[in-house]
């Protein structure tokens, strides 16, 4: 199953293309959570809502809807891995109020953060069981088989990175369910994906992760609607090879 959908709904520029005209801000959750599946929370990274806040994103949305959380940068940008049993337990402690509306925790590391095994390691055992997690690493040095143990030892997907239109980390399979964020295309207008980028991602993702593996795919090129236009582009070119897919706009 591939669970598509983009990097926050929140966009000013989204009114008209995807928002009608007359619907107030307030309303925009209910309006997505209709077109859309599951969705990226990136506002967390840099002010992590009170607990009642996630509460009411559960209150607001279907059953079926699934809300990928992205970690404080209070952990990864400044503490960047160290002592992280604090900002791990307040920020599970406010996300958690998703209930069975929470998807994976996205734990995006800096770009100029080099590989710390170790610091990884002793972050992600303090997640439980139940709750997925996915590592975007943005420093080379972390491309090692050293890293690839850590996040299978702990069950925690590597984030497949796309930008123009080609992948930026590995393709590691680490876990049971995948994670795909695809920050910027190469066709017009900017910044935009071409179908045959899609397409490659689709058979990636069809490759390595069957029926049943949840794959989760967001679209993080929100500028003028791009990441709405890909979004449905892509599940579009999923359900044609045979995959099943979350629900999209129909246009």
């Amino acid at each position: 199953m591939m669970l598509v959908g983009t990097s926050g709904w929140q966009y000013r520029d989204w009114r008209g293309p995807f928002y009608p005209q007359g619907l107030p801000q307030r309303l925009w959750l209910e309006h997505f959570a209709g077109q859309f599946a599951t969705v990226e929370v990136n506002n967390a990274f840099y002010r992590l809502p009170e607990r009642q806040t996630f509460a009411a994103w559960r209150a607001r949305t279907p059953d079926d809807f699934c809300v990928a959380v992205k970690m404080s940068r209070y952990l990864t940008h400044i503490l960047r891995l160290r002592d992280p049993a604090e900002p791990v337990a307040r920020f599970l402690g406010r996300a958690t109020a998703l209930g069975d509306r929470l998807g994976p925790v996205l734990v995006q590391l800096p770009p100029n953060l080099p590989a710390d095994v170790d610091a990884l390691d002793a972050t992600l055992r303090l997640f439980p069981a139940d709750v997925r997690v996915a590592v975007e690493p943005r420093h080379p040095t972390w491309w090692t088989d050293a890293t690839r143990r850590v996040l299978e030892r702990r069950r925690a997907a590597l984030v497949w990175a796309d930008r123009h239109s080609r992948p930026i980390t590995p393709l590691w399979r680490t876990t049971d369910f995948g994670y795909l964020r695809l920050h910027e295309g190469r066709a017009r207008p900017w910044p935009r994906y071409g179908r045959a980028a899609l397409a490659s991602w689709v058979r990636r993702l069809g490759a390595a992760f069957g029926p049943d593996d949840p794959a989760y795919v967001y679209f993080n090129n929100d500028p003028g609607g791009a990441a709405i236009t890909d979004a449905v582009a892509f599940a579009g070119l999923a359900r044609a090879a045979g995959h099943e897919t979350t629900r999209t706009p129909t246009r």
